[in-house]
């Protein structure tokens, strides 16, 4: 096709498509990070939160009809939504509504992510959209959905699943695992198996769900109804709707590739405290993969107008300065030392601190002298002068710090017996 009809045909597609970001998750695996979050409002990369990067997908994609779907405390999720995601114009045929658990149907709330979208049939039905894609809204990463739909009409498939090459031993118990046949079919579906099947003639990856879906309206509203009507089901893609119609209806596997090197493309579930962590500490790189400075696919957010990042003092024992490190707005290295660290909004680092390694959320103190290294400091911390984080692990374990199975240790304001939920 000529690039320029092609180009033409891809944003007619993304006009009437409806994308439904499922941002409900409980992430229970990022324990105290997540005690008064949900997984889609923790903040990552210095000044964005994880729900930001499939809703800038979306609006770099050409997708200006979106619907996020939130349940577990929300509040700052949709705190973050409103005056960050606000702006779409009506008039325009744009919007973007939040879609909060609300026992729309029946008496209970959101089942599973099917369910999730089934609960809100009536309000899909009002915008009338031609095509509906469903989103995960916990993983970083960056991607144009169009091409995805573009695949999803050309192939006149029904569903359309994206999916990516992963290790078995990463895929096991954590991602939906699909087999396909040489037409990119989806002849096999797992949901999260203890033993993934690997590709053929790749014995050590397999083809993993990225959770990311594509429907024809239509025939989403029926499979949404069938389950519904199905006793004994989990209200869940990835377990229910997958199996039960990839024998009788034309189920497509889109796999995420870059496009420039036809390898797996930059993907990452920052779903357990090292994932978090070492995903952060990645962006510090000299050429990372995810480049948060590419201004032609901006990742958007809402950010308060603070002022520039400050570092003082230039005496020998008393100098403020970083390497390799991301600084944000509104911080103040005050004569402290930071090496490989992140350091988000209005964090002030004190007289010869030394922070290494280490993600820092909004809002904290780090007291004069302190040390920390290899670690994530949660928002509204205040660290005491002098202490010591990331040296021992039993010290920290002693001091009721989370230590991850990596030596991640996890400081929230509970842990240091300050005050309790004041920052979400």
């Amino acid at each position: 096709m000529d690039p320029h009809k092609q180009q033409r045909f891809v944003s007619r597609l993304t006009r009437h498509c409806m994308a439904l970001v499922l941002a409900g998750g409980q992430g229970s695996r990022l324990y105290e990070l997540t005690a008064w979050r949900a997984k889609p409002a923790v903040p990552f990369g210095g000044k964005f939160r994880i729900i930001d990067f499939p809703l800038s997908n979306c609006v770099n994609s050409g997708i200006r009809q979106i619907g996020v779907l939130t349940q577990y405390k929300a509040h700052s999720l949709i705190q973050h939504l409103v005056l960050g995601w606000s702006y779409f114009k009506r008039e325009l045929g744009e919007y973007m509504e939040v879609l909060p658990a609300s026992q729309r149907v029946g008496g209970e709330w959101y089942q599973g992510t099917a369910d999730a979208i089934y609960q809100n049939l009536d309000i899909i039905r009002t915008h009338m959209p031609e095509y509906v894609m469903v989103l995960s809204g916990d993983h970083i990463y960056k991607m144009d959905y169009g091409p995805m739909l573009a695949f999803h009409v050309e192939s006149g498939a029904d569903m359309t699943v994206s999916c990516l090459e992963v290790p078995l031993a990463e895929a096991a118990r954590s991602y939906g695992v699909m087999q396909i046949d040489d037409g990119q079919r989806i002849v096999g579906f797992e949901e999260k198996p203890a033993e993934p099947r690997p590709i053929p003639g790749q014995p050590g990856l397999c083809m993993a769900s990225m959770g990311n879906y594509v429907f024809k309206t239509e025939f989403l509203y029926e499979q949404l109804i069938a389950d519904a009507r199905k006793e004994g089901s989990s209200r869940d893609f990835g377990k229910d709707i997958i199996p039960s119609i990839i024998s009788q209806h034309k189920v497509y596997a889109y796999p995420f590739r870059d496009t420039e090197t036809g390898r797996r493309a930059y993907w990452r579930d920052v779903g357990t405290l090292d994932a978090f962590w070492k995903a952060n500490m990645e962006l510090m790189a000299v050429t990372p993969e995810l480049n948060l400075y590419d201004q032609e696919w901006p990742i958007l957010t809402h950010q308060a107008q603070l002022p520039p990042a400050k570092f003082v003092f230039n005496d020998e024992d008393r100098r403020g300065m970083a390497t390799d490190s991301m600084v944000s707005g509104g911080c103040i290295i005050s004569g402290a030392r930071l090496n490989r660290t992140l350091l988000f909004s209005n964090v002030v680092v004190n007289a010869r601190a030394l922070v290494e390694d280490t993600v820092v959320l909004p809002d904290v103190d780090v007291g004069e002298g302190a040390r920390i290294r290899r670690a994530i400091i949660d928002r509204g911390c205040r660290i005491p002068a002098g202490m010591v984080v990331g040296e021992n692990p039993d010290e920290d374990r002693a001091r009721g710090f989370r230590v991850s199975e990596g030596g991640i240790v996890l400081v929230t304001p509970e842990m240091l017996g300050q005050s309790v939920h004041l920052h979400s």
